[in-house]
């Protein structure tokens, strides 16, 4: 970004993303700070980073300072966020970085993006698996690994771009060609500070040339309907309309972008059920809105393969019992949507809510629950919701923490309501942090602990 060149910025966040942001900001000509609060997260840098300035647990901005680029978890009432707002130095994030240097290519890359409370990474994946069938030059970055401004760099042609609310909070100016939503429930609230600034920063997705968003969803719905994209396109799980995708007679149907043409086959597509044939058409609509022909849709999708603590299928023991491993479902619509994929449950739920509710989860889907073994920081909470709601199915309420042998215990319990045919998942709804480093540890552990329960048997 010649506009940067001679300039200081700070960098807050000493992760993956700080990092990223401060090597394209160096290679800018900025004078670049960064700051974190860990000091060995800033030694790590010490080697990789040469003539940046690493300034452990800033609290303002130093002096001179003309701009700040934050990693997306900070939330803007942070000390050195908030004293960098009030000394009217502007905040945004490493995306928002990125598209301010693609704006000063003559030739900047394509960029299709994805956000929504679930299902965001599964999209972004059948998205890249689409693109590529075509030919193109694409990757998927963003909230799914990749920093936005290493695939910039990289010259990549094509953006397949997950975007999470934090990042889209940092990202005001970011237009892209085709957007899409998803779908929209509770989640991150206690970041946002109310579902109403959690929607808003969801729906700068819809602010492109061309919108996408899930019908079925009502919020949805209205924010693509108040979106000021130049086309707005829906996708639902029912028969489409016209202008619309969805699905008939067992297909995945284009009448948006074509007349009223079978894409791919439901039965095809990974994973199964609702929310995963949802995934698809919104990755479709998006490959379409680039001009993805049929054919590479449906290739795409064929070959795509779902990732790791997504509704995984870990073992079958020899009476029957199935143990699922969908540790990605880290709020409550997630896990009803895995809930809802099977008739008799043993689920293992529980950690931070992070302020989301879940009596209405456990309202509808108490039918379909054998037991309930309950984890984590917030595992009182659901078992009050289960005794209100489901007063009569058993619960487990264990007070474990960390991996390896708590693990064990809990599927044990499982085990131990589980009959024949039932299915033992591990959906939790809330995420991991309070005992595992992240969801995919969580689910590990889980995995690791049901092939040494079926090793013992």
């Amino acid at each position: 970004m010649t506009k940067l060149a001679g300039s200081k910025v700070l960098v807050a966040g000493a992760g993956v993303t700080g990092r990223s942001a401060a090597e394209a900001l160096l290679a800018a000509g900025a004078e670049v700070v960064v700051t974190d609060s860990s000091p060995d997260r800033l030694a790590a840098l010490e080697t990789l980073l040469d003539g940046v300035e690493l300034v452990p647990g800033l609290t303002e901005p130093p002096a001179g300072t003309s701009l700040v680029v934050t990693s997306p978890g900070w939330r803007p009432s942070s000390p050195l966020l908030a004293a960098a707002a009030a000394a009217g130095v502007e905040v945004i994030g490493e995306v928002e970085l990125a598209w301010r240097m693609a704006s000063e290519l003559a030739d900047p890359p394509v960029w299709l993006a994805v956000t929504g409370t679930n299902g965001k990474t599964t999209t972004v994946g059948m998205l890249e698996s689409i693109l590529h069938a075509a030919g193109a030059d694409a990757v998927a970055c963003g909230n799914v690994g990749l920093p936005v401004v290493d695939a910039l760099l990289a010259g990549r042609r094509v953006l397949a771009v997950e975007l999470s609310s934090f990042q889209l909070h940092w990202a005001p100016s970011v237009r892209p060609q085709a957007g899409a939503l998803l779908n929209l429930a509770e989640d991150h609230l206690d970041w946002h500070g109310g579902m109403d600034a959690y929607a808003r920063a969801k729906a700068g997705v819809l602010t492109g040339d061309v919108a996408i968003g899930w019908l079925d969803d009502d919020l949805v719905a209205d924010l693509l309907e108040a979106s000021p994209a130049r086309d707005q396109v829906g996708f639902t799980l029912q028969e489409p309309a016209d202008g619309q995708l969805g699905v008939r007679d067992g297909w995945l149907v284009d009448r948006a972008f074509a007349d009223d043409e079978p894409l791919v086959e439901v039965a095809k597509i990974r994973p199964a059920g609702p929310p995963g044939i949802a995934d698809a058409l919104a990755a479709t609509a998006l490959a379409r809105a680039y001009g993805v022909p049929s054919e590479a849709v449906r290739e795409g999708l064929e070959a795509f393969e779902p990732a790791a603590h997504r509704s995984v299928l870990v073992t079958v023991d020899d009476t029957g019992v199935r143990y699922v491993d969908d540790s990605k479902a880290t709020n409550p619509h997630a896990a009803v949507a895995s809930l809802r994929g099977y008739d008799s449950v043993v689920w293992i739920a529980g950690g931070l809510l992070k302020g989301a509710s879940v009596d209405d989860m456990v309202r509808t889907e108490a039918h379909r629950l054998r037991g309930v073994v309950l984890i984590g920081a917030d595992r009182a909470v659901i078992a009050e919701a289960l005794a209100k709601h489901a007063p009569d199915v058993p619960v487990r309420v264990l007070d474990v923490t960390g991996a390896g042998e708590p693990m064990q215990a809990v599927v044990h319990a499982a085990r131990e309501l589980a009959q024949p045919g039932d299915t033992v998942l591990l959906a939790p709804a809330a995420a991991s942090m309070d005992m595992f480093t992240d969801y995919a540890h969580r689910g590990q552990a889980f995995a690791d602990a049901v092939r040494r329960l079926a090793a013992d048997r």
